[in-house]
């Protein structure tokens, strides 16, 4: 998952435009000629685009008869974008998909079937949990390209000195937040009205959005309004900052945290690079990782995010077996470990976690806590689901709606979303 991907519509569009001859459209393919497939990728244009852009050329240097199209596509906008493409036509031939459109897209006849291809040919190299994401009924339709969750980050030197340690608990970052203002004067806790930054509140109460084995939908059941209540509770109090509803809220919070104006925030690996930019974290090692805190039932732990590379299935022959060629090489080991030492991001295979990408203490950091981060149920909807979240959420942290109401009009949203679900 990510979010607060900065790039302006006008240049995606344009680049868009330009480049719409993805895996429907072979007129750019002379005969005889290299073959020229089309990526969107969909990662930071300016932290990690310019890396997956060396490797494209590594790529077309090893393979003469291939060329890559690379196109970078706002993450905020590519779901949809796709989704448009794919169902007429201008649909690129490798996709840098969140793990939450896999199944949607998969369910759709939009993503190739990749079991017994080339691209999955290192498949026991990959960490099971992230291909189990990479499946819809039983096949694999995309290879784990990097992984991530949230966690609790925060100011070692703000922590230490206010005497305070990293919280197990909800309840025990309260009190550290107090403890935080008092010594230091700065905001100990900022939280986000995100509906994905909620999701460890309600895996803290044993509980989720939707119950997808059960086919129910429980966002108004009495374990999520617990963690929905200890959410709210969490912007108002001595060191908790008030909630933040604008449209900025995410540059805001991370701006505040990479200064050391707050002394923590929850947050996910793709913000390593910037947190590293900020006056707080000169000294890298000033910046404290640990798992986000436990509910009530005991239980800590937030979704496993994260990126596969996925093919299109419209394409053609030819352009699918040079996709598949193309997933194999950004995937191998040697791509994750060079993504990983220029983006700080985390590797989806073990052996890309390499003593030189262990170094970096984001990335050690980030990886002690993947062993806590629940996936997600493999259910298509189920991304669509953080949607009407987004809208509830702020109206029920600024005060404008209760929380009963709040989840009410999540729970009728979401009735037209999985309406095979009971509530």
């Amino acid at each position: 998952m990510r979010r607060g991907i900065a790039a302006t519509a006008l240049v995606a569009s344009l680049a868009l435009a330009a480049t719409a001859c993805g895996g429907d459209s072979d007129s750019g393919d002379k005969a005889g000629g290299p073959v020229t497939i089309t990526w969107w990728d969909t990662s930071n244009a300016t932290n990690e685009a310019p890396t997956y852009q060396a490797l494209v050329k590594e790529f077309e240097a090893a393979n003469k008869d291939i060329k890559v199209n690379f196109v970078n596509v706002p993450f905020d906008q590519a779901q949809n974008k796709f989704d448009t493409a794919a169902g007429s036509k201008g649909a690129p031939d490798v996709l840098r998909s969140e793990v939450g459109w896999t199944p949607a897209f998969a369910k759709k006849g939009f993503f190739l079937p990749l079991d017994g291809t080339e691209a999955l040919a290192e498949q026991d190299k990959f960490k099971p949990n992230l291909l189990e994401q990479a499946k819809y009924e039983g096949k694999t339709y995309g290879v784990p390209f990097t992984t991530d969750t949230l966690a609790f980050v925060y100011n070692k030197a703000l922590f230490a000195k206010a005497g305070v340690e990293a919280p197990k608990t909800w309840d025990d970052l309260k009190k550290a937040a107090a403890t935080i203002k008092a010594k230091t004067g700065v905001d100990g806790y900022w939280g986000s009205t995100a509906g994905y930054y909620a999701q460890p509140f309600l895996y803290g109460e044993g509980t989720d959005m939707v119950d997808a084995e059960a086919k129910k939908i429980t966002i108004k059941s009495a374990e999520a309004k617990k963690g929905y209540g200890t959410w709210l509770s969490l912007f108002e109090g001595k060191g908790l900052h008030k909630a933040d509803v604008t449209a900025d809220a995410y540059a805001h919070i991370q701006d505040a945290f990479v200064n050391g104006k707050v002394a923590s925030i929850i947050q996910g690996p793709w913000e390593i690079t910037n947190f590293y930019k900020g006056s707080a974290f000169k000294d890298k090692n000033n910046l404290g990782i640990a798992t986000v805190p436990a509910g009530s039932a005991g239980k800590a732990g937030a979704p496993t995010g994260g990126h596969n590379l996925s093919v299109y299935a419209g394409s053609s022959k030819e352009k699918q077996e040079a996709a598949l060629k193309f997933v194999k090489f950004m995937t191998s080991a040697k791509a994750q470990e060079t993504i990983a030492l220029k983006n700080s991001t985390l590797p989806t295979r073990d052996d890309a976690y390499t003593e030189q990408v262990k170094a970096d203490p984001g990335i050690a950091g980030y990886q002690t806590v993947l062993s806590a981060a629940q996936p997600r149920p493999a259910l298509p909807e189920y991304s669509s689901l953080w949607g009407p979240m987004d809208d509830e959420l702020p109206q029920i942290a600024s005060g404008k709606e209760s929380l009963d109401k709040g989840l009410s009009d999540a729970e009728a949203a979401f009735t037209k979303l999985v309406p095979d679900f009971s509530k």
